[in-house]
């Protein structure tokens, strides 16, 4: 008898397999991962400004618009849904990672620390009046976002990318930068307004010029998008228009206003096609059983 000990084999070792998954799954976590990191990161730098001509302005702008940049993006591939969800996501963990920077900075430091409780304080500890007003004006301005580009995007039908991005980016970082601008430092520093208004001009001069400039890498990451989904239009037939102006998805303006785009796929024809597959395959498998049966008949007269 063998000591050896054997691990047993298991038919599948997770519940859902990953190569199972589709690549629109892959690339929502993998553009879900990056909108993320930029939030956080966005929050934990943004108490650093930044000297400019204009003026100082907070750090935390650079990866924001990020934010907004990848909104669109699965805002255009995954419906409002799909981006409602990614802003949801984004929110929770910005309530995790605030209560782990909170709980991590005011735990008991040891002496052979090399940084002393103050300094921790300092950097992590930040201020709930900031926090609050930052998730107030992401909240408010990724909405919006996301409520705008569909309003673009229906307009246009489906057309000029580079208007609906932009278009949308544009209306909600100027939301974004005065909801924060003025909970914040109406809240906390009792500015005056005119001063916040300088600090908001200052700020959203900035992310216009960002935004802008990212147009060729809102086309970029469109073009992307697109060939990693494999995603082909389908020129051979329109497709279904139904008049049907209280459907949610119903276009709000021009010339089609009122109709429902319905998908040009015939149920008759995938229906056949189906069960021409099945037979096709049933077919296949019995030729595959035959010469498995002829082979173990050629063994066992081989053996004999």
């Amino acid at each position: 008898m063998s000591s050896e000990l054997t691990t047993p084999r298991v038919a599948n070792e997770g519940v859902a397999s990953f190569d199972a998954m589709k690549n629109t799954h892959k690339l929502y976590v993998c553009l879900a991962c990056v909108f993320v990191s930029c939030l956080l990161l966005g929050d934990v730098i943004g108490g650093k400004t930044l000297a400019t001509p204009l003026g100082p302005i907070s750090v935390g702008i650079i990866p924001f618009p990020v934010t907004f940049l990848l909104t669109d993006v699965v805002n255009d591939f995954y419906g409002r849904k799909g981006a409602r969800f990614l802003t949801l996501v984004g929110f929770a963990m910005a309530l995790l990672a605030y209560a782990i920077l909170q709980l991590g900075t005011w735990a008991p430091v040891d002496e052979s620390t090399y940084f002393t409780q103050p300094e921790f304080v300092k950097i992590f500890g930040g201020s709930s009046q900031l926090f609050i007003a930052s998730m107030v004006a992401y909240l408010i301005g990724q909405f919006l976002d996301i409520q705008v580009f569909q309003f673009w995007k229906a307009l246009t039908q489906s057309k000029h990318l580079w208007l609906r991005a932009t278009g949308s980016t544009l209306l909600s970082q100027i939301v974004d930068t005065v909801t924060i601008n003025v909970i914040f430092w109406r809240w906390t520093a009792d500015k005056t307004w005119g001063w916040i208004f300088a600090k908001v001009g200052r700020e959203y001069g900035i992310k216009l010029v960002v935004a802008i400039l990212l147009t060729p890498v809102v086309y970029a990451l469109h073009g992307f998008v697109v060939r990693v989904l494999k995603i082909e239009r389908d020129e051979t037939s329109p497709v279904r228009m139904v008049f049907d102006p209280s459907h949610p998805d119903a276009i709000k303006v021009g010339p089609k206003k009122g109709y429902v785009e319905y998908p040009n796929v015939d149920i008759v024809s995938e229906m056949v096609d189906m069960i021409a597959a099945s037979r096709s395959y049933e077919a296949n498998s019995q030729v595959i059983q035959g010469a498995k049966s002829m082979f173990q008949s050629a063994m066992q007269i081989g053996r004999a």
